[in-house]
């Protein structure tokens, strides 16, 4: 979720359900040790809780970022075994690290011995040539004897010869019984379920045999989808009915980030697919894409963009009427 799940989109995704833990975007070791910190690492309290996703292949590294991180607040550091871009093979970190899984159990290891926060790993079922059912059971079995408290499996090999980032999040077909299979192996591991996952109802049929389910685009493209988690999946009530009372609670955080110099863009991109679906959604995106990235765009124009939403439903309903 590089470049996706950054503060802003959390605060927001928050705002729409209270239950689901939220992800930070993959940060290298090599950013956290070396970078500013308070930008890449801060998140407000009300995210909570909200994990941080690490990328790093070194056993030190990764134990000096995760006690870096666990002095920030974060509830969970995940470690992802699974992204298959470029950049991470050039740093034989993500995806590259399922051909080796004994050296992903020194990395959670050495994590689980410096903090005392849940350590979990984030994989593919393979990569390449490798069998799936031997790959994935392997890494599982030394995870595990390394004391990770959780496992989130993309339920799909990553190609990282011959297909692109986005070639690898769809063409790979998908193997659904392979983890359900990984999951009545280890009954006592907690073990979510990730990739192709659209649906609320494909999300509870998983959570039959599955502890958990991993949403990424789904959630990111269609917010809104947020929004009846906490009732379908943890029997809570939701936070706001719709989409647009969310974005009314979502204007004072807006309002304080603007006055602290941030841009309207920076956080309205992540609201682009709010209202999939909807009459006038095409509208929405397109307004406030465009007045967002104006001089001096404030909260305005998302509310300029909404009513475009508005209008368009109250013109269907007016032509039902009639």
């Amino acid at each position: 979720m590089l470049d996706w799940t950054d503060r802003h989109c959390r605060y927001f995704h928050r705002l729409l359900s209270r239950r689901a833990r939220l992800y930070t975007e993959m940060l290298t070791t090599g950013a956290v040790i070396h970078g500013d910190r308070d930008r890449l690492m801060g998140f407000d309290p009300f995210e909570q809780p909200v994990a941080l996703q690490l990328g790093g292949s070194s056993p030190d590294d990764l134990a000096r970022t995760a006690k870096i991180a666990e002095g920030f607040g974060y509830s969970e550091i995940n470690l992802n075994v699974g992204c298959p871009s470029d950049r991470v093979q050039n740093g034989a970190f993500g995806a590259c690290l399922m051909l080796r899984p004994g050296l992903v159990a020194d990395c959670v290891k050495a994590m689980k011995d410096a903090i005392a926060l849940p350590v979990t790993v984030k994989c593919r079922i393979g990569v390449d040539d490798q069998d799936p059912e031997r790959a994935l059971f392997e890494i599982t079995a030394q995870c595990v004897e390394a004391g990770a408290d959780a496992l989130f499996v993309h339920a799909r090999k990553a190609w990282l010869k011959g297909l692109s980032p986005k070639e690898n999040r769809d063409i790979p077909p998908l193997d659904y019984p392979l983890v359900h299979r990984l999951k009545r192996a280890f009954p006592d591991v907690p073990m979510a379920i990730n990739g192709g996952l659209t649906t609320l109802a494909q999300m509870q049929e998983q959570l039959q045999i599955m502890d958990g389910v991993m949403v990424g685009r789904a959630a990111y493209h269609d917010p809104g989808l947020l929004l009846s988690v906490d009732a379908a999946l943890f029997n809570e009530p939701a936070r706001f009915d719709d989409a647009f009372t969310a974005v009314e609670a979502f204007l004072p955080y807006i309002e304080r980030d603007l006055a602290r110099g941030e841009k309207l863009s920076n956080i309205t991109r992540h609201l682009l697919g709010l209202f999939a679906g909807l009459p006038g959604a095409r509208s929405f995106r397109r307004r406030l894409a465009l007045d967002a990235v104006r001089p001096g765009a404030g909260p305005e124009a998302l509310l300029a963009a909404v009513g475009e939403v508005t209008a368009a439903m109250a013109r269907l309903n007016g032509a039902d009427a009639a």
